[in-house]
């Protein structure tokens, strides 16, 4: 019988451990809810999860698998004003942020800065040892050549402006408080109708259509897979250096053309790879990938999880329903 889901009420731990989480039910979060289901012997998994939701009732209703977990509940709210549960935490993992392009610029500022402020404000509240924010590869502003955590910041978006500025604040916070800027990821979870061209290539695929790229395929991306994602994180949670920021993402650079490419071969299909404009000349490719030196050299990271097989696993997702055991 399927268990539902339980609104947060701050009653007894579910285990040694209180973890709490906004954007809980986003990529980041889902990714984290699908790996604590299939590692129950993992040192987190045996912590009670509270996730603050908007609408805990459709999360559930969507994914029931993940929402019924037992130890996960929700706290209902937006992240710029929710109610503060009154109780422990020993941690807080903030991931809530604004991806969808059909937002104003400032209402992505407002959920990503007011957000971080009430963040900070519940951790201060509670005495929260330890907080991981979850910051992005956009701060760093348009690039040529992959980048490591000491290269200059100049966002040119809301996003990344946004990003930047609640990095500032919460450093300058009296809190313990631990920096991850993400780039770019692919795993079950990714919306494959959103802006990200590797969902878009891997839907196109198993739909058996043209896989169309829209500029010349010359910028350069890297993916890291929802699990090492996840692996990542917790790393940077639990060992991580106060007030410290650390990249995280996939090492290897590919062209969004070899990209597709990389994706078609690794689903075994034979749809045409259309590719809408010829390359600029004497005009050097964006490059949105990071140098991950510091959390493999501090932490012992690594990628895991070759692209093409994290293409595989992402794209078996559809071959099975919401409530299925991966291998």
């Amino acid at each position: 019988m399927t268990r539902h889901f339980n609104r947060f009420d701050g009653g007894t731990a579910f285990g040694e451990k209180r973890l709490f989480i906004t954007g809980g039910t986003g990529f980041f979060g889902k990714s984290m809810l699908d790996y604590r289901l299939r590692h129950p012997e993992w040192l987190w998994a045996k912590a009670e999860w509270v996730i603050l939701s908007r609408s805990p009732e459709c999360f559930a209703m969507v994914h029931p698998r993940l929402a019924n977990q037992r130890g996960v509940s929700f706290a209902v709210g937006d992240v710029r004003d929710f109610a503060f549960p009154k109780c422990r935490f020993d941690a807080i993992i903030h991931a809530a942020t604004s991806v969808s392009a059909t937002l104003s610029d400032e209402e992505t500022t407002s959920v990503i800065v007011d957000g971080a402020r009430h963040v900070a404000e519940f951790a201060k509240a509670i005495d929260c040892p330890r907080l991981l924010f979850t910051s992005s590869g956009a701060v760093y502003g348009p690039k040529h050549a992959p980048v490591d955590e000491t290269a200059q910041c100049a966002p040119a978006t809301a996003y990344g402006k946004g990003k930047l500025a609640a990095e500032h604040m919460l450093s300058d916070a009296d809190l313990d408080v631990k920096i991850a800027r993400c780039f770019a990821f692919v795993g079950p979870y990714l919306d494959r109708g959103m802006q990200y061209a590797i969902g878009n290539f891997i839907q196109n695929c198993l739909d058996g259509r043209p896989v169309v790229i829209n500029g010349d395929g010359a910028p350069l991306r890297s993916y890291l897979y929802a699990d090492d994602l996840v692996e990542w994180l917790f790393a940077i949670l639990d060992r991580g250096q106060s007030r410290r920021v650390y990249n995280v993402g996939g090492e290897r650079a590919v062209s969004i053309r070899a990209l597709a490419e990389a994706v078609r071969s690794a689903l075994g299909m034979k749809v045409e790879i259309v590719v809408k404009q010829k390359p600029a000349r004497d005009v050097p490719a964006s490059v949105y990938v990071p140098v991950v030196d510091r959390a493999k050299d501090e932490l012992g990271l690594q990628v895991r999880t070759p692209l093409e097989c994290a293409v595989r696993k992402s794209a078996a997702f559809d071959a099975a329903a919401e409530g299925r055991i991966n291998a």
